[in-house]
């Protein structure tokens, strides 16, 4: 069930006059930059700094304020290019920064060069360095550099995306705590949920990073395995940081909440966390598959149609949710040949046949006659022994409708023949010398 948005009842203050209304209205106070900042809301500043460069209300060193708020919400690239504006000398170690975490290292080191000497510049360029000197580090056999050494594999294992992550994670698991947790991420990665649940069950999270990272896990074995256990602890989990105070205006903690009121599918609700954070994710395409599907089970199929087309992971469009969801939006959308062609491009599978059955229902219900006959035929060919016959004979009958009305081609009764005279139901020589008189009496050919 899908429970809708409600908002709480007003408080029974006592009335008040309307020029004491006026006043009040009037007293109400914005939050200004510094507020925000204060709170971390950095995605609300940079909406009030977009709001005052709009209406000309500009802070002093918007643009800067700007790249900083973008900065701390991930998007490297849009700090980087306002950061690129006429600006104080100091800007080069900001400009460094967002360079260094864009993995533009040579040109980090050189807008770093041009920055006066300060801590952060230090600190930039002790990490760059750590970039060029890891080789030769490791290359070191002192006894007493063997926990840097230790520390050097797993960060190498974290830069390289998971290469080599069997071979080092799992003998560093109780010496590098971030280990365990990076060995999960692998696991998630590989598919396999089993396993990184084993390594994560016991941990006891305290950090947000560790109840995403269980709530993530427990989501994705509930789903496997079918169990609303995992799922509510998962639940749990995500509005634990999601409601927090600390994670509340942050993209993860937004994050969270959309996916906590997934799990409870209040998908009004999950929209409003998604539509909050979806600029930053244009071209992601978790957010687009959870996205688009947020948008069908509102029965916004045109929108969802669109976002699932965005997606390009041939492992999300392989995935029988994608495919169902997307032959579902197609078909509401009335484009029930492109569905066809979805299940036409499966295969024989278990998955196919949980399509065809989609498809035949789904275009029955939209009046989408032919396809549903043709999704029925293929049916009944694959379970004889199933009522399927009696589906694909009432989408015959109702193509023949649609044709009495002027609103099908004559020429598609050539099609319904052959479907009919594929089933061995004694039903058929009766609808088929019906259509034939009605054909000859038309003059409507059909051979």
């Amino acid at each position: 069930m899908i429970l809708s948005r409600t908002k709480p009842a007003v408080g029974g203050d006592a009335p008040i006059g309307l020029n004491e209304k006026k006043n009040k209205s009037r007293t109400k106070k914005i939050p200004d930059l510094e507020e925000y900042l204060q709170q971390r809301d950095y995605l609300g500043a940079l909406t009030l700094l977009e709001f005052q460069r709009d209406v000309g209300e500009r802070e002093e060193h918007a643009d800067l304020w700007m790249g900083y708020c973008a900065f701390h919400l991930g998007d490297h690239k849009r700090a980087m290019e306002v950061e690129k504006a006429e600006c104080p000398v100091e800007v080069w170690v900001y400009l460094a920064c967002t360079m260094f975490l864009l993995g533009l290292y040579k040109e980090a080191e050189e807008a770093a060069s041009k920055a006066p000497t300060s801590p952060l510049q230090n600190r930039l360029l002790f990490h760059l360095a750590h970039k060029a000197e890891l080789k030769n580090l490791m290359d070191i056999s002192s006894c007493s550099f063997e926990f840097a050494k230790e520390l050097i594999r797993h960060n190498l294992v974290v830069f390289r995306a998971g290469e080599g992550a069997l071979q080092v994670l799992p003998p560093l698991i109780d010496v590098i705590p971030e280990a365990r947790l990076n060995l999960v991420i692998y696991y998630l990665r590989q598919d396999d949920i089993q396993e990184a649940y084993n390594l994560i069950k016991d941990l006891v999270p305290t950090t947000p990073q560790e109840y995403i990272l269980k709530g993530v896990v427990n989501a994705a074995l509930g789903q496997e395995i079918g169990s609303r256990d995992h799922l509510k602890i998962a639940q749990q989990f995500f509005q634990l940081v999601g409601g927090s105070a600390s994670e509340c205006d942050t993209i993860p903690g937004r994050q969270c909440m959309a996916s906590c009121f997934f799990l409870l599918r209040q998908f009004e609700d999950v929209l409003i966390y998604l539509n909050s954070v979806k600029s930053y994710f244009y071209n992601d395409d978790t957010f687009n598959f959870n996205y688009a599907q947020a948008k069908a089970a509102l029965g916004n199929y045109r929108d969802a149609e669109e976002v699932f087309l965005l997606i390009q992971s041939e492992k999300i469009k392989n995935d029988y949710v994608y495919l169902s969801w997307l032959a579902r939006s197609y078909i509401m959308n009335q484009k029930g040949r492109l569905a066809w062609e979805l299940y036409l491009n499966m295969g024989t599978s278990s998955d196919a046949f949980a399509l065809l059955q989609l498809i035949a229902n789904d275009c029955y219900k939209m009046g989408q006659f032919f396809y549903a006959a043709k999704a029925f035929d293929a049916l009944e060919k694959l379970d004889p022994d199933s009522n399927y016959w009696e589906g694909k004979r009432g989408a015959c009958v109702g193509i023949f409708q649609l044709i009495l009305a002027g609103r099908e081609s004559r020429e598609m009764l050539k099609d319904v023949l052959p479907l009919l005279r594929s089933s061995g139901n004694p039903q058929v020589e009766y609808i088929i010398r019906t259509l034939r008189k009605w054909a000859k009496e038309n003059r409507v050919a059909l051979s």
